[in-house]
């Protein structure tokens, strides 16, 4: 295995395995499944059954090939799960107690893609990636082609619904077939793979859904970089067409997109924490990246940051666990807005019929510790209903902070390691964004002389993950090398909306001088 991922350059990021889909090959596939199944096998009770799925970019389905190809070879039935939602094929595994595999790049573009593992009781762990990467496997080379493809690809099989079926009714489940009654919920398909499913299940909860704006073609919508066009998309579908919300993913339909009336689109961070209120979650894990509304809402009573990534959620939700109170809640969020639920909720509702007659129900919603997109949208807008309000009001009652982020394409991530050890090394955070961060004096000099340059200072650094530093201007300023593709990323956070703009513009000005 680790042969293969040094001959590809495809290994593992912050969300399974990526890399270019030229680098992709079958035969990097077919090992790569070939050795979590044999780590499977070691590490874990299950039947020789692997369930699989995938998204709707183009390289998908020969992918999913292959897959299908290592389970037959490792003599393991294979059920295919069809294109659906990342937490679908992840809940599917869970309730079945088998491992699945995902096909998906998420958000990255159409010449990427990646495949994302899940053991029988959820997403893997750094730990089963080392167990993963550590596997031996032996296959007859001849079954490969010169390119590293499979000279007789097998069939897809028969498409299992079950999956689906399961997560669709997840939700009314849950919160009920009335939860959105009388609300109006605008649908951004774009070529998320869960485009359909959204409507579904938003129908099923008793909204009124507005498709739109449907491709053939895959688009790579990233909820933590939302391009212009869909800024103005959104904007100009709220204008044109009444909703009360407007709900898209990403890619695999795993990362949420929420806007409110006027096709303003949310921060996942900020959704995050909107979703974990209205949910009564009482701990939360969450990167150290995310926005800190979260400590100033004194709306939770354990908070825990962590790594970037899922798989370090994860772990900082288990550490949230508590053992001998079940009732306690524990959930997470990442800035991309993917929402997992460590614990099962148990909530009660009143339910009237048309006469007026009051039924008290108590219902439960199932842990799901991976990233799931419906979950916060649909928490947040049934907080909406019940309480007669709008998107705007919720976002009113958080603290004034401001988060944004933006990164540089097709840098190595290598050269940004490097630069990162030096700003370290160094102490330039100063020197590189004091001025930036810095809130000017107000007050000339008596002689009349130009002001000499005015530097914030650095009240505090984070190395949790990147360089994030804190000025004494309570501005934010976090480098990071992206964990899934050759990019740099830049957050940025401040008491302004304006700020916080103008911070991240500069910011991204001298990023792109280190090229």
């Amino acid at each position: 295995m680790q042969e293969v991922m040094k001959q590809s350059g495809v290994a593992f990021g912050t969300s399974g395995a990526r890399g270019l889909v030229t680098a992709m090959t079958d035969r990097v596939c077919y090992v790569y499944a070939r050795s979590f199944i044999r780590y499977c096998e070691t590490s874990y009770k299950c039947e020789h059954t692997i369930a699989i799925a995938g998204d709707l970019r183009p390289s998908t389905e020969r992918i999913l090939k292959a897959l299908v190809k290592a389970g037959e070879d490792s003599s393991w039935k294979v059920v295919y799960c069809g294109r659906i939602p990342s937490p679908a094929i992840a809940l599917y595994g869970i309730d079945k107690a088998l491992p699945t595999i995902m096909v998906t790049g998420s958000h990255i573009p159409a010449d990427r893609n990646g495949i994302k593992f899940n053991h029988p009781q959820g997403e893997i762990t750094k730990a089963d990636e080392q167990g993963i990467v550590s596997q031996s496997v032996d296959f007859d080379e001849s079954i490969f082609d010169s390119k590293g493809m499979l000279k007789n690809a097998p069939a897809l099989p028969t498409v299992e619904a079950e999956a689906e079926e399961n997560y669709v009714k997840r939700y009314p489940e849950f919160f009920g077939s009335k939860a959105l009654s009388g609300l109006t919920i605008g649908v951004y398909q774009h070529s998320a793979v869960g485009r359909d499913i959204v409507v579904k299940v938003l129908e099923s909860l008793g909204a009124t859904v507005k498709p739109f704006a449907r491709s053939e073609t895959f688009i790579p919508v990233d909820t933590e970089a939302i391009r212009k066009e869909d800024e103005e998309l959104a904007r100009d579908f709220a204008h044109k067409d009444f909703v009360d919300a407007i709900f898209s993913t990403d890619g695999d339909s795993d990362r949420p997109l929420l806007a409110d009336d006027v096709g303003m689109w949310l921060r996942g961070d900020v959704l995050g924490i909107l979703a974990a209120q209205a949910l009564h979650i009482k701990r939360i894990a969450t990167p150290v990246s995310c926005n800190t509304s979260l400590e100033k809402s004194n709306s939770f009573e354990k908070i825990c940051r962590t790594r970037i990534g899922s798989p370090y959620v994860i772990a900082g939700m288990e550490s949230l666990v508590d053992s001998a109170d079940k009732s306690v809640s524990v959930a997470g969020y990442e800035a991309n807005g993917g929402f997992l639920l460590q614990t099962d909720l148990t909530r009660e509702f009143v339910e009237r019929d048309c006469h007026g007659n009051e039924t008290r129900a108590t219902r439960t919603l199932k842990a799901l510790p991976t990233r799931d997109a419906l979950l916060p949208m649909l928490a947040v807008m049934v907080r909406v209903r019940e309480e007669r309000m709008c998107v705007v009001d919720l976002l009113k009652k958080l603290p004034k902070r401001f988060t944004l982020s933006d990164r540089l394409k097709e840098f190595p991530t290598d050269i940004s390691k490097a630069k990162l050890a030096e700003i370290r090394e160094q102490k330039l955070g100063k020197k590189f964004f004091g001025s930036l961060t810095a809130k000017p004096s107000r007050f000339k000099p008596k002689d009349g002389s130009t002001p000499a340059p005015f530097h914030g200072e650095i009240f505090s650094i984070d190395e949790t993950d990147g360089y994030r530093m804190e000025f004494d201007s309570g501005d934010i300023v976090h480098l990071r090398p992206s964990g899934n593709a050759p990019e740099f990323r830049c957050y940025v956070e401040t008491d302004d909306k304006a700020r916080s703009a103008e911070l991240l513009a500069g910011c991204m000005k001298i990023m792109e001088g280190w090229r």
